[in-house]
């Protein structure tokens, strides 16, 4: 089975289980995960800590065996072709991975004479590149002593010395602060608008809808719900959430809500009173409504449709993760 030309990343029952060790039981990391990235598309992988993403992405860049399914990038097999694969593919991991003994210019040169450039044309690539990203300024300096943003553009520009078909990021603004977060994203968002196909992992759910043109969200292994982000937002079952502030104790009839259907849950904090709701159509002015019956006045209202996040942790669920 080989991809079709159009697709950057296929695959199809793609899974991963780490064997058992000692008392530890089997670890099903990925469970049967179905992909199609086609060449140019800007893809996210969202799930929680734990979800397979990163498992996922290290089976896609040959990093990890699989153990079941297959998975092509570039058209070629993972497993059977890796070598070439990585040859057509850059990516970026989450922590720092520049050499310390180099210069931030000697990291993008090395890396291109590795793949095959010439000096020259290695120097001429990584001067390119820095310029390109705004990176000029540190070329002689050590990688370990800019910043983290810095670091980190330092590490996509070295990921795409070499021309990769297709750009792999693993968590790529995780410990960034907001500002250098949201210089990274116009960053990439130029990088796909010149053709690049990245894949990344995340989440932040602000990060997915402001880069991606679909996403899947991945869970225990699994996928979930896969689309776009409108579509998520449309067919995923998310909540609306309806905030009622009340000048008094809510009517005591708002706690007969929560059985009804196509409300999924009430909560009650003094006057304030929230009602998730997947079937929200009048809610609100019923809220209003019953608050006026008793004497009860309103203070604030509002009704938030289903957000990414909204629909992220619908499907995921609200517990923590280590």
């Amino acid at each position: 089975m080989t991809a079709p030309p159009g697709a950057a990343v296929r695959t199809a029952g793609l899974q991963k289980t780490y064997p058992a060790s000692g008392p530890r039981p089997a670890v099903p990391a990925v469970q049967g995960i179905d992909l199609d990235v086609p060449r140019g598309e800007f893809f996210g992988l969202l799930g929680p800590n734990g979800a397979g993403k990163s498992t996922t992405i290290g089976m896609l860049t040959t990093l990890v065996v699989p153990t079941g399914g297959t998975a092509h990038v570039c058209g070629l097999d993972v497993v059977r072709d890796a070598v070439e694969i990585k040859r057509r593919i850059g990516v970026v991991s989450q922590n720092n991975t520049l050499d310390s003994d180099l210069t931030v210019a000697e990291n993008l040169e090395f890396r291109g004479r590795f793949f095959g450039l010439g000096a020259r044309e290695a120097r001429k690539r990584a001067d390119e590149l820095l310029e390109l990203f705004g990176l000029g300024d540190t070329r002689g300096g050590n990688p370990f002593e800019i910043s983290g943003g810095q670091a980190k553009r330092v590490m996509i520009c070295r990921a795409l010395v070499h021309g990769p078909e297709v750009l792999f990021l693993d968590e790529p603004t995780a410990g960034l602060d907001p500002q250098t977060r949201t210089n990274l994203w116009e960053v990439l968002r130029e990088l796909q608008a010149s053709g690049q196909t990245i894949l990344l992992t995340t989440h932040y759910m602000e990060e997915a809808e402001a880069l991606c043109d679909r996403v899947a969200v991945v869970d225990h292994g699994k996928i979930l719900a896969s689309g776009t982000v409108d579509q998520l937002k449309g067919t995923a079952g998310a909540d609306t959430v309806i905030t009622v502030a009340y000048d008094a104790p809510p009517p005591d009839r708002i706690h007969a809500l929560a059985d009804r259907t196509g409300i999924s849950k009430v909560e009650i904090n003094g006057g304030q009173v929230r009602v998730f709701a997947t079937e929200p159509d009048g809610l609100l002015g019923e809220l209003v409504a019953l608050g006026a019956a008793e004497g009860v006045g309103v203070t604030d209202a509002s009704q938030l449709r289903p957000s990414l996040e909204t629909v992220f942790l619908t499907l995921t669920g609200r517990d923590y993760r280590e």
